[in-house]
């Protein structure tokens, strides 16, 4: 699954069009706030924890039509708590996006 980090720019500029120090502003905190989600997955040890912070990134990235990493987060909803593969391919996806 590839990840399109011109999505994010996309979004963000059509939400509050040219505005170059608004759109970094939210690209960073969307940033801060997906990082967060997975770091909660990480140390989650319980299904109801694994699958809040799962929801809650998946939210997040409806939120910014995000749908690569929507797909990804309902896949992790569904994985056992822990998952190393879906937290791999959440890492990779969230690098991408970091870097576009």
């Amino acid at each position: 699954m590839s990840y399109d980090p011109g999505a994010l720019n996309a979004a963000l500029a059509a939400a509050v069009g040219e505005d170059r120090q608004l759109i970094d502003d939210l690209r960073a905190a969307f940033m801060e706030s997906a990082e967060r989600h997975l770091n909660l997955l990480g140390r989650a040890r319980c299904d109801a924890n694994w699958q809040l912070a799962a929801w809650r990134l998946k939210g997040l990235a409806a939120s910014f039509g995000l749908t690569s990493l929507m797909v990804m987060a309902h896949e992790a909803a569904d994985a056992a708590p822990g998952d190393p593969r879906i937290l791999r391919l959440l890492r990779a996806a969230l690098d991408d996006l970091a870097q576009g």
